[in-house]
C-alpha cells in the first residue's frame, strides 16, 4: 500500500451496494436508535421526577442512561446517514470525533457501574452505614472522578490511535473502529497505543475484579438474611447490574478479541450487536425487574394521559 502521509476523510464499510437495502438499513437503525433514545430518556425523566428515586442508586442510573444516549448517538446516526445518503465517506476530524466520544461515553459508563456495585455492596452489607458513606458528595465526587479519568483515558487512545502513519483510508467497518483503523497503520502498533492498551486492559480487569469481589460479598451477605422476601428484594437489585455489567464486558470482547481476524460480514453484525443492543436494552433491564422504576413509569404515564 502506497503511504498516504495526509488523508482527508476515510471510507467506511457500507451495509449494501443496492439502492433498496440502503434505505431499508436505513429505517432499521431509526428504529433501533428511537427505541434506545426513547427508553433512556424515559429512565432520566422518571429519576428526575419521582422523589422516591432520588437516591444514589438511582442517580447512578440516570448517569448511565446519559452515557447510553451518548454513546449510541455518536456512531449510529452517521451510519444512518451513510445509508439514506450512499455516502461512505467520513471527514478525518469526524473519525477523530468519533473514536474520541465513544471511548469517552463507554469508559464513563464502565465507570458508573464500577460505582453502582459499590453502592449495592454498602447498601447491602452495611446498611446502617450506607447514608454516612454514600452521601450526596461522596457520589458527585465518584462520578466526576470516573468522568475525568476517562477523558485523559479517551484523550491518550485518540492520540495514540492517529498518532500513526496511515497506508490506506478504507476502513472494514460501518464507523471508525479502533482495530480496523490500527490494521491501517504502515507501521503497525506504535509504542504508545500498546501502552494505552496495557493501561486499559490492567484499569478494565481491576474495575472487573473489584465488582467481581463486591458482588461475592453481596451473595455471602444476602444468603445470611433469615427472609426469603429480603433474599428476593436484594437480588432484584442486583441483578439488572450484573446483566448490564456482563454486556458491556461482552462487548469489549468482541470488539478486541476478533481484532487480529479477517474482517468479515460477522464483525459488522458483531459491531452493531454491541454498539446497539447494550444502550438500547439497559432501560429495559432495569424497568422490567424493578418494581420502583415501575411504578414511577406508570405514575408519568398516568400524569401525561390526564393532560
Amino acid at each position: 500500500m502506497n503511504n498516504l502521509t495526509s488523508i482527508s476523510s476515510f471510507l467506511l464499510l457500507e451495509f449494501s451496494d443496492m439502492r433498496e437495502l440502503q434505505i431499508l438499513y436505513f429505517f432499521v437503525f431509526l428504529a433501533l436508535y428511537l427505541t434506545a433514545l426513547i427508553g433512556n430518556l424515559l429512565i432520566i425523566t422518571v429519576v428526575a421526577v419521582d422523589s422516591h428515586l432520588h437516591t444514589p442508586m438511582y442517580y447512578f442510573l440516570l448517569d448511565l442512561a446519559t452515557l447510553d444516549i451518548g454513546s449510541i448517538s455518536v456512531m449510529v446516526p452517521k451510519a444512518m446517514a451513510m445509508s439514506l445518503k450512499n455516502d461512505r465517506s467520513i471527514s478525518y476530524a469526524g473519525c477523530v470525533a468519533q473514536v474520541f466520544f465513544y471511548i469517552f461515553f463507554v469508559a464513563s459508563g464502565y465507570s458508573v457501574l464500577t460505582i453502582m456495585a459499590h453502592d449495592r455492596y454498602v447498601a447491602i452489607c452495611h446498611p446502617l452505614h450506607y447514608e454516612r458513606i454514600m452521601h450526596k458528595g461522596a457520589c458527585l465526587q465518584m462520578v466526576a472522578t470516573g468522568l475525568i479519568a476517562s477523558l485523559i483515558y479517551a484523550i491518550l487512545h485518540t492520540v495514540g490511535t492517529f498518532g500513526n502513519t496511515f497506508c490506506s483510508n478504507i476502513v472494514n467497518q460501518f464507523f471508525c473502529e479502533i482495530p480496523q483503523l490500527i490494521k491501517l497503520s504502515c507501521s503497525g502498533l506504535s509504542i504508545m497505543e500498546i501502552g494505552v492498551l496495557i493501561l486499559s486492559f490492567s484499569i478494565g480487569f481491576g474495575c472487573f475484579i473489584f465488582i467481581l469481589r463486591s458482588y461475592v460479598n453481596i451473595f455471602v451477605a444476602v444468603h445470611r438474611i433469615p427472609s426469603s422476601q429480603g433474599q428476593k428484594k436484594a437480588f432484584s437489585t442486583c441483578i439488572p447490574h450484573l446483566t448490564v455489567v456482563t454486556m458491556l464486558v461482552a462487548g469489549g470482547v468482541l470488539a478486541y478479541a476478533r481484532s487480529t481476524a479477517d474482517s468479515s460480514n460477522l464483525d459488522t453484525v458483531l459491531a452493531v450487536i454491541y454498539i446497539i443492543i447494550p444502550p438500547m436494552s439497559n432501560p429495559f433491564i432495569y424497568s422490567v425487574r424493578n418494581k420502583e422504576v415501575k411504578t414511577a413509569l406508570r405514575n408519568l404515564l398516568h400524569v401525561a394521559l390526564s393532560y
